[in-house]
């Protein structure tokens, strides 16, 4: 999955084999047709963006891929970083970017969704790489984005996720401005240093965290109510992080915000997706550039994945002008996901799309061959001519080993070499087909044949059980 064949093995980068490619293509196609069900439009940006623009909002120079030639001069490498330019480490900076360039032709909100590749060159482990794509949905206003849109796209984002079929999922959520405002009540002057020491709370633990939090300047005492607060998940998350702001004397204004823009949140999901968004005030997101809402999703009964899919609120993060365009969005780690979908055994049925093989007879004759072929695609149906005119048996072998399930063959028998002079005068598109895999074999005409719905595209499996031979409803649960 990962590497270069013959080569160096290239961690981090992954490679998907013909079937799997075929999950991953079926994946993209129910993500796009959910997302534009609700509205979003398609957008692809660039995938550099000056240095400048990357490291603007968040510490993430480490990840960054810096894009240099071979033959750079000395200037260029010593450039200053408004000069440079670095691969995109997430889509939503570059999005930013593209509205404040574009937004004198946009109508806000602006809906869209963007699938594309990024880099980050951070360390690979299960289910994290440096290349992986990811697919984002957004909505960007002027001014002023309308609170309900942070219910509304983690709804989307559930369900197009359940249509993937990979498993139950669960939205966990908290508000930047409810943590910021306990973290403030509590006399923490660095809330920034704080979010960030507890966003790392599920990879390093409580102990670890503590320790960040008081080299940052955080008391012990503080650091523990920190600690108590982050652990606090589930239907009374919001009702103990009440008292425990009480007991501390941390009820500020902008907790009291934050609390109430979590519960309606909460109340709005549990109507629209019952058991499908909890609160968890663990999450905070590293990246500076989050001001409200913050999402994580995890993959019920993988845990050890981490987020499948992220995102948050933006206030501030496109300007323009002196405009504001506030944003929320979310993004689904699609590489990450069929890491795991791979690994549960979840594979296509076949290599290749084709259904149907058209045996050729003889060169002479290949132009009924390719005639069938095309008659057959006419009418959807995947189909191919055999790359030579070898014998039947071999023609068969090629196709088992292809996956493909069905062979055509046009009448002509090569037992007989004269047998391919009459093949003119028969009507090319009636001929015979054979399941391979059960040896049945009628006559048929390519103007009427049909091969059967869980053959005709490729299936996917789940450890050898069929679930679906459809090109628009594969499923590919985890």
């Amino acid at each position: 999955m990962n590497g270069v064949r013959g080569g160096q093995s290239l961690s981090g980068f992954p490679e998907w084999s013909p079937a799997q490619r075929w999950v991953e293509i079926r994946m993209l196609d129910r993500l796009r047709d959910t997302f534009e069900l609700h509205g979003f439009s398609a957008l692809s940006t660039r995938a550099v963006e000056p240095l400048s623009q990357l490291l603007r909002k968040g510490e993430t120079d480490k990840e960054v891929y810096v894009l240099s030639r071979l033959h750079d001069d000395a200037a260029q490498v010593d450039a200053a970083a408004d000069d440079r330019l670095g691969l995109h480490f997430d889509l939503t900076v570059p999005f930013a970017r593209y509205v404040g360039e574009n937004a004198g032709r946009l109508t806000f909100p602006f809906k869209r969704y963007q699938i594309q590749p990024v880099w980050r060159g951070e360390r690979p482990q299960d289910g994290r790489f440096r290349e992986f794509v990811q697919a984002d949905i957004d909505v960007v206003a002027a001014d002023v984005l309308p609170d309900h849109y942070d219910v509304d796209l983690p709804l989307v984002i559930i369900e197009a996720l359940r249509r993937l079929d990979v498993g139950d999922v669960v939205v966990r959520t908290s508000n930047r401005r409810l943590t910021e405002g306990y973290l403030s009540g509590l006399g923490i002057e660095d809330t920034a240093g704080a979010l960030g020491a507890i966003d790392k709370l599920a990879k390093i633990g409580p102990a670890a965290v503590a320790q960040l939090l008081e080299a940052g300047g955080v008391a012990a005492a503080q650091s523990q109510a920190c600690l108590a607060y982050a652990a606090l998940r589930g239907p009374r998350a919001i009702d103990d992080a009440i008292a425990l702001a009480r007991r501390h004397g941390a009820a500020t204004e902008m907790f009291s915000d934050g609390v109430a823009r979590v519960r309606a949140l909460l109340d709005a999901a549990a109507e629209a997706a019952p058991g499908a968004v909890e609160a968890d005030l663990s999450i905070a997101r590293g990246l500076d550039y989050y001001t409200g809402t913050v999402y994580e999703t995890t993959l019920v009964g993988h845990d050890d994945l981490g987020s499948i899919c992220s995102g948050g609120r933006y206030d501030d993060l496109a300007t323009a002008n002196g405009v504001t365009y506030p944003g929320v969005g979310l993004s689904i780690g699609v590489t990450r996901l069929l890491s795991r979908v791979f690994r549960s055994g979840v594979q296509a049925s076949r290599d290749v799309a084709t259904c149907v093989l058209v045996a050729v007879d003889s060169e002479a004759s290949r132009p009924i061959s390719d005639q069938v072929a095309r008659a057959l695609r006419a009418r959807g149906v995947p189909a191919d001519t055999a790359p030579s005119a070898a014998k039947y048996g071999k023609q068969i072998r090629h196709a088992d080993r292809l996956g493909i399930p069905f062979v055509w063959f046009c009448g002509a028998d090569q037992s007989d070499p004269s047998e391919t002079e009459h093949v003119a005068a028969r009507q090319p598109l009636v001929g015979e087909i054979r399941d391979i895999r059960s040896g049945d074999q009628v006559s048929a005409d390519a103007s009427t044949w049909t091969p059967p719905d869980i053959d005709r595209w490729p299936s996917i499996t789940v450890q050898g059980v069929v679930t679906a031979g459809s090109r628009d409803s594969g499923k590919v649960r985890a």
